[in-house]
């Protein structure tokens, strides 16, 4: 038994070794990308309470974000603006919830609407409240990934719960600076998932699939063809 253990605290070490590893290629990378550090933090947030509420809210057809629990981006984390009955949670999300060696991690640009299932607000929500509270505590990026490591490792962090999923559909999004708003999609939240078994990323299929390995997490991207006030994407 003995045995058992020391060899799986070996294995979570050498894990923890890949992953930092991981985050410090990110950070060099960091040097040469257009947004090498963070910016201040003013820059994240949004002067008008209400603007932003509107935002989180246009990720969802009416029909669900009028009855979802709205947060907002705070001096040190989300905040509930709005009160919800129907188990979805809107929020806008910032560039730290992108993978960790994207060029985009640290632009102040980016506001991604996003209006969570109750599944994935119990499951997936916890990490990115937790990654924009250890951020804004001012956390490096080795920090945070390690954190959040050691909170899924510790089951302080939920793993996926079937059916998480969440619509990102809205026209004012802005996702990237090559892309913009991209297109109207759902993502499924699914850890471990192998994506062959969905049939992502094969020829023809209209489903995309990220793989986080850090987090063990596989994110699935269905494009859809319209937005969340009904009108087409060209």
């Amino acid at each position: 038994m003995q045995g058992m253990k020391a060899g799986a605290i070996a294995v979570k070490g050498i894990v923890l070794g890949i992953l930092l590893v991981t985050a410090w290629q990110a950070i060099a990378q960091d040097a040469k990308a257009p947004y090498p550090n963070m910016a201040p933090i003013d820059q994240y947030l949004m002067e008008n309470r209400s603007s932003e509420i509107a935002l989180a809210r246009s990720a969802a057809p009416e029909s669900i974000s009028r009855d979802a629990e709205v947060m907002v981006l705070g001096r040190h984390g989300y905040e509930t603006a709005v009160q919800g009955s129907n188990g979805f949670v809107c929020v806008v999300e910032r560039s730290w919830t992108a993978p960790i060696d994207d060029p985009n991690f640290w632009n102040p640009k980016l506001r991604g609407p996003i209006c969570f299932n109750a599944a994935a607000a119990r499951s997936y929500l916890p990490r990115t409240i937790k990654k924009t509270e250890l951020i804004l505590a001012g956390r490096t990026k080795a920090q945070m990934m390690e954190a959040i490591v050691a909170g899924i490792d510790k089951k302080e962090l939920p793993a996926m719960e079937p059916g998480a999923m969440c619509y990102m559909l809205s026209k004012q999004g802005y996702l990237s600076d090559r892309d913009g708003h991209w297109h109207p999609h759902l993502m499924f939240f699914v850890s471990k998932a192998d994506p062959a078994a969905w049939g992502a990323d094969l020829p023809g299929s209209p489903i995309i699939a990220f793989r986080n390995t850090w987090e063990g997490l596989t994110v699935f991207l269905v494009p859809v063809r319209q937005w969340s006030d009904g009108t087409p994407d060209h």
